[in-house]
């Protein structure tokens, strides 16, 4: 416990995984959060008058063991987590709310940062410090300091029961996915499955001690059994354990949680003055508020849908004639899209896997980086790590000064979740004069290694990887004064630009010169796959863009307006009526499982997927104008959007990289819905 009381005596002050209790974690938080109460003491009862640097910065600055503390125990509960622990997150997370909230509902300290803000007219503040004076006073007013003690009570109450049915949501969610498992013993059931898929089950059988083949609702596992598997009823079979997820009416259902969230949400933005969540979250986004999201959102589907209908007549043309399918259904979508994919571009996953080994690409994306903005990676071995999948770097400048460390974890295992992010273990800041370096880390579910092959990835995974590996460079280049205003702290609209930007250069014949070799042979990626992979960018886009739309419209069904739902299965379907394609599916409901928004930060903010696609298809129109990997462009982009994360508004640091707003056009035309 001690061990989270002062700075780590590690290597770059880094987590001392191997050296943590779960037995430590309870009294860590109570005594860290002790820590953190006699800091803001100490600035209520400072006697001087209130200034911008005895009360903001002193503000900004607190907390900093709680704040390490919680970001090590919240990232290995995603990613490395077990009964135990996830008992202790539900004890814990009560007390960091209770915590919060005595920060945002504290009067007195409240008092003096109003008094700071009310002379910042007079204060000659930088633009960094003017963009943390406006979040910190925020902070309080968007947190309930101008409310009355029993509205204050409320707001407590509402958050405490917030915080934990949140967190049950996402364990719900993620017992589901490992209670099912599809065991197969008939190897004829598994026609159409390529080998490598068909070893990692092969190999996940017999490391749970069972014959044949067991797949799971992983995604390694579960897509390319519904992409590839000729047998229709199982590939139901599993799409449908899928997509009823905690809509089973047993222990894990969310249905309730589903609507109480929903419900306290609402509650919670009317009790603070606004409208509806949508419109209390929108205030602090580039999108402002629910009508621009709304029309945006609109104006979207009313180009894309056309596309998508096209297309799905299409793809039903082609399942009938092919295998005299009538009426294509959700679990057929994935696998005739790929049988139509080859027919028209002779390209599948399993023909590009060799060219993508996962050292390779990851080695790609350093090269990439190096080559836009003069950083270099080395792995290194003595920097302790919390499972032996990890792999640690130190991410140096050209003159050898440490950037950042580097934390890499990409295989699927029991107690880590689904899906793919970026996080950080400590972010960057300067204080006393010492610019702290950030400690980023990207978890993914890649395919493992086998015993015959190494990781080999689908190109989907190897833009997952650029993805998440954009975040973690908004991350890893930050250069700001302050904690809260640093790396991918930024309008929620806005944190998705880096990442998706990133995505890019993985349709570049230069770039993928650098890591697309086979992994037996050594040879480059053949010009024709590129080709390829660059005419197949936007196929079946249409239906593609309505399915992330068909998200965002759910979500703001959601939170647009106070309201209330009977059923949440009947409220899904009527909002997403106007794009959907596939018939429905009773036994399914995707909201049960929406962990996006229901138990991360997406709530009101699903749409910012699309709306940082257009910031981003337009920001790589200006790289391909000049050179992917020119060096003009690619510093203005480091130097007005990596390294000054929320220090001032979004569209003020694009139009210094970009010299003007973005444009929709460069996005439609790159799907080809133009």
């Amino acid at each position: 416990m001690e061990l989270f009381l002062k700075k780590f005596t590690t290597k770059h002050n880094t987590a001392p995984f191997s050296k943590i209790n779960l037995s430590d974690y309870k009294e860590a938080f109570e005594k860290t959060i002790e820590l953190g109460r006699a800091e803001i003491d100490n600035i209520v009862k400072n006697t001087e008058a209130p200034t911008f640097s005895n009360t903001i910065e002193a503000l900004d600055y607190s907390g900093e063991q709680l704040d390490r503390l919680s970001n090590i125990f919240f990232n290995l509960n995603s990613a490395e987590t077990c009964d135990e622990m996830q008992k202790i997150a539900q004890e814990v997370s009560p007390l960091i709310t209770a915590f919060s909230n005595d920060i945002a509902l504290n009067e007195d300290l409240f008092k003096r940062v109003k008094a700071v803000y009310d002379q910042k007219g007079t204060l000659n503040l930088t633009t960094e410090q003017a963009t943390l004076l406006d979040k910190k006073f925020k902070g309080f007013s968007r947190n309930g300091a101008l409310l009355n003690e029993e509205d204050k009570l409320k707001l407590r109450e509402i958050d405490t029961e917030l915080a934990k049915i949140k967190l049950t949501f996402g364990e719900n969610v993620l017992a589901e996915t490992n209670n099912y498992q599809l065991h197969i013993t008939n190897e004829a059931d598994l026609k159409g499955l390529p080998d490598g898929a068909k070893e990692m089950a092969a190999s996940l059988a017999k490391s749970k001690n069972l014959e044949g083949w067991v797949f799971t609702l992983d995604f390694p596992s579960y897509l390319p059994f519904v992409t590839y598997v000729e047998n229709r009823e199982l590939r139901k079979e599993i799409a449908i354990v899928a997509g009823k997820k905690s809509f089973q009416d047993n222990e894990f259902d969310n249905k309730e949680n589903v609507k109480r969230i929903v419900e306290l949400r609402h509650k919670r933005a009317n009790l603070l003055g606004y409208q509806s969540h949508s419109h209390f979250v929108l205030e602090e986004r580039m999108a402002q508020n629910p009508e621009k999201v709304q029309s945006f959102l609109n104006d979207l589907l009313e180009k894309a849908k056309p596309a998508a209908q096209k297309e799905f007549a299409e793809l039903t043309a082609f399942a009938k004639e092919l295998d005299g399918i009538d009426q294509l259904e959700k679990w057929d979508g994935a696998y005739y899209s790929e049988k139509l994919k080859q027919k028209l571009f002779s390209l599948d996953d399993e023909l590009l896997k060799p060219y993508f080994q996962l050292e390779n690409v990851l080695n790609g994306a350093f090269t990439i980086a190096e080559k836009l903005f003069g950083i270099t990676f080395k792995e290194v071995f003595d920097i302790d790590k919390y499972h032996e999948d990890v792999q640690t770097f130190e991410v140096l400048d050209f003159e050898g000064q440490l950037v950042a460390v580097f934390y890499s974890d990409f295989f699927p295992r029991k107690g880590k979740r689904n899906g793919a992010w970026m996080t950080s273990f400590k972010p960057q800041y300067i204080k006393d004069g010492i610019n702290e370096r950030p400690h980023v880390s990207i978890v993914c579910n890649f395919t493992p290694p086998t015993e015959t092959k190494p990781s080999l990835l689908t190109f989907n995974e190897v833009t997952t990887l650029f993805h998440e590996f954009g975040h973690a460079l908004h991350g890893m280049l930050a250069n700001t004064t302050y904690p809260s205003l640093s790396g991918t702290s930024v309008y929620w609209d806005f944190v998705e630009l880096p990442s998706q930007v990133m995505e890019n250069w993985c349709y570049e014949p230069e770039a993928l010169a650098l890591f697309a070799k086979h992994y037996e042979t050594g040879e480059i990626i053949p010009h024709q796959y590129v080709e390829k992979i660059k005419e197949s960018a936007s196929f079946l886009e249409g239906m593609a863009t309505l399915r992330q739309l068909s998200f965002g419209i759910l979500d703001m069904a959601y939170h647009g307006k106070s309201q209330t739902i009977d059923d949440v299965k009947a409220f899904e379907k009527q909002a997403m009526e106007g794009t959907s394609l596939y018939p429905d599916v009773a036994e399914n409901c995707m909201s049960t499982s929406f962990s996006h928004i229901f138990q991360g930060g997406y709530s009101s903010g699903y749409y910012s997927y699309k709306w940082a696609e257009v910031l981003d298809a337009d920001a790589f129109a200006y790289f391909q104008e000049k050179g992917i990997f020119n060096k003009e462009v690619a510093t203005k982009f480091k130097d007005n959007v990596l390294s000054k994360g929320g220090t001032e508004l979004p569209m003020e640091l694009y139009k210094k990289f970009r010299g003007q707003e973005p444009k929709v056009e460069a996005l439609l035309k790159r799907a080809g819905l133009i």
